[in-house]
Parts: structure tokens; sequence; C-alpha cells
């Protein structure tokens, strides 16, 4: 869970950067910086389900991550 926990944060980072890339180079004239911050809230509300699903099943333990 821990790797997929840290994959997750990796892909968030990156949409982030791509956005951050695209809103420079493209000087907010197209949709490409607001799919990719769509795709980041996406990724960071998945994370945040899968961290309550796990704790919900026991899979996460209730003091963290060892």
């Amino acid at each position: 869970m821990r790797i997929l926990a840290l994959l997750f944060i990796f892909f968030i980072l990156a949409s982030l950067g791509s956005a951050l890339y695209y809103l420079i180079k493209d000087k907010g004239q197209s949709e490409r910086t607001v799919k990719m911050l769509t795709v980041r809230v996406a990724l960071s509300l998945i994370l945040f389900i899968a961290l309550m699903a796990g704790t919900y099943f026991g899979i996460i333990p209730q003091n963290g991550l060892r």
C-alpha cells in the first residue's frame, strides 16, 4: 500500500508539473492546463478514497504504515 501511495503522489506531482509547463508554453490559450489540473484532482481523490478504504478494511493499521 505504501508503494501505491507513493506512486500516486508521484503522478500527482507530475500532473501538476505538466500543468505548469502547459500554462507557460501555451500562455493560457489552450485547455491543456485545465485538463492536467483535472487529472491531478482526480488522482488526489482516488488516493484519498484508497487510503480511507484501506483503513476501513484493515489493510492500513490505525497507527499508520510501517
